[in-house]
């Protein structure tokens, strides 16, 4: 049964009467609201955010027009940011992916469960090792070997094939994206780090940990910037270790951890309960 929910973020300065502006509109128009989460960011000259989820089988017109009419009737008067988004029309989203594929693999089966409301179209690499796990899915799977002296060709190679693409999902992807790349899906691609940022930046970050004696080990979603590793985080889990655990040990507690967050990070996402307040993010 297709979903008839569709999926409505707001961004504006905070004022009274936003809540019933919005919800006066969508019931005047025959939608049925079964979810709103709502928050300021101070209750005095703050920012507002609202997710508003509506059914919309009884409305009274077209999609479009509603959207027009929204537009013109409630967030013109208070400046609002908005987007609505429509269950019924699944994102496209793309996965990257190196070497390992505890994460890519992690996606692929929970998108064959139905757990991702998403269509992914593509998995790409720099390595050939995923090509036969990916095509087992009934994914496409492309090459794209990455070079010192060809990041820019293919960058733009990998560019071609995720034109119209909703979502890109890092899944363990080690190449660093350059601006340029990044600017084409601002707040659309995903990364999943193996540490518990802001610690532990860069490279070798289990290496970092393991030298540092941690006592806690974490793994971080985050919408990729071109500040490297310092996007706004969405989603993050931790998990205690001891002295007694080896590098190794440490590695694959890490790995578990970083498979389960960012399937979570991605879920959000496409559920449209991720809003970005500058270096920030709120999930609702």
């Amino acid at each position: 049964m297709q979903d008839s929910s569709a999926r409505l973020l707001i961004r504006c300065e905070d004022q009274p009467g936003i809540v019933a502006a919005v919800s006066n509109f969508f019931y005047h128009h025959g939608a049925n609201i079964t979810d709103l989460d709502q928050h300021c960011s101070d209750p005095q000259g703050g920012t507002f955010f609202m997710r508003l989820e509506f059914q919309t089988p009884d409305l009274d017109m077209s999609g479009p027009l509603l959207e027009k009419n929204f537009g013109q009737a409630v967030a013109k008067p208070f400046a609002m940011q908005w987007q609505l988004h429509y269950a019924a029309k699944k994102k496209k989203m793309a996965i990257m992916v190196s070497k390992f594929e505890h994460a890519l693999m992690e996606l692929l089966w929970r998108h064959a469960q139905g757990e991702l409301d998403a269509d992914i179209t593509m998995v790409i690499s720099n390595h050939p090792d995923m090509r036969q796990a990916t095509e087992r899915f009934g994914i496409p799977f492309y090459e794209i070997p990455v070079q010192k002296d060809n990041k820019e060709q293919a960058e733009q190679e990998a560019l071609k094939l995720l034109e119209g693409v909703d979502l890109v999902v890092l899944a363990r992807y080690m190449q660093i994206l350059s601006a340029n790349f990044i600017n084409h899906f601002p707040e659309k691609i995903i990364n999943i780090h193996h540490s518990f940022l802001p610690a532990f930046r860069g490279a070798n970050p289990y290496q970092q940990a393991y030298d540092k004696g941690v006592k806690l080990i974490g793994a971080t979603a985050h919408y990729v910037t071109p500040e490297l590793d310092m996007g706004p985080i969405i989603e993050q889990g931790v998990k205690r270790i001891t002295h007694r655990q080896s590098k190794d040990s440490l590695k694959e507690t890490g790995q578990h951890l970083e498979r389960q967050v960012l399937a979570r990070a991605v879920i959000c996402h496409l559920q449209d309960r991720v809003l970005v307040d500058g270096c920030k993010t709120l999930v609702f």
